[in-house]
């Protein structure tokens, strides 16, 4: 499964890269506003650390809207995925912009149908919302083995990219059920570095080596 942040926060995703398992970025308005300043100068940042699939979401709602926005946004970097809300005028956009060979990630899933679309659309990547359907007292994994089943069952090249991931156990499950990649917050995806026992270990390596340099 490949793991992608999902950050427009510069200094996240430059520590992110020095770890040499991050695959891709995802972003979204609310993301880059909360940096502030020049979004476009921060996703071209964003392109330039990590050299992945980076996700940048149109604001318009109307297809021919969308389908503008995404032509001026491909051209920022060659790694750009057009984010694309679901819904009819996003799979008419989905539609005209694969057929242009722009790959799209079709973005608040909620249910198999509106993944299914989104594959016959030819989406490159469909984006369900597990944390947000969990929210609303169902199981955000059902969906996510739901679409994995529809996918295999007609060899469609859609990828199933997880979001919405509030924890580390989403992150396991979505591994589980087949996930092409999940996109994890900062917080979390640090948190998938520790246990207890590692700690615990750690010290205890220390502790010994130090009782081997003094009887040195």
């Amino acid at each position: 499964m490949k793991l992608f942040l999902d950050t427009a926060n510069i200094e996240e995703i430059r520590e992110g890269a020095t770890w040499g398992v991050i695959d891709g970025v995802t972003t979204n308005p609310t993301l880059l506003a909360r940096e502030g300043g020049n979004w476009r100068g921060v996703v071209d940042e964003i392109c330039r650390l990590v050299p992945g699939p980076i996700s940048v979401e149109v604001v318009s709602t109307e297809a021919d809207g969308m389908v503008e926005e995404a032509f001026k946004l491909k051209d920022i970097a060659e790694n750009v995925v057009i984010k694309i809300p679901m819904g009819e005028e996003g799979i008419k956009a989905t539609s005209i912009l694969s057929q242009e060979g722009v790959k799209v990630n079709l973005t608040l899933i909620f249910s198999p149908n509106q993944a299914l679309l989104g594959a016959k659309a030819g989406a490159y990547f469909v984006s369900p919302f597990v944390g947000r359907i969990d929210d609303a007292g169902q199981d955000g994994m059902i969906l996510i083995q739901e679409m994995v089943d529809i996918f295999d069952n007609y060899s469609f090249d859609t990828q199933v990219l997880a979001a919405s991931i509030r924890h580390p156990i989403h992150v396991l499950r979505c591994a589980q059920a087949g996930a092409d990649i999940a996109t994890i917050p900062y917080k979390v995806m640090k948190q998938l570095f520790n246990h207890p026992l590692t700690d615990k270990g750690i010290a205890a390596f220390l502790a010994d080596w130090d009782k081997v340099k003094e009887g040195q």
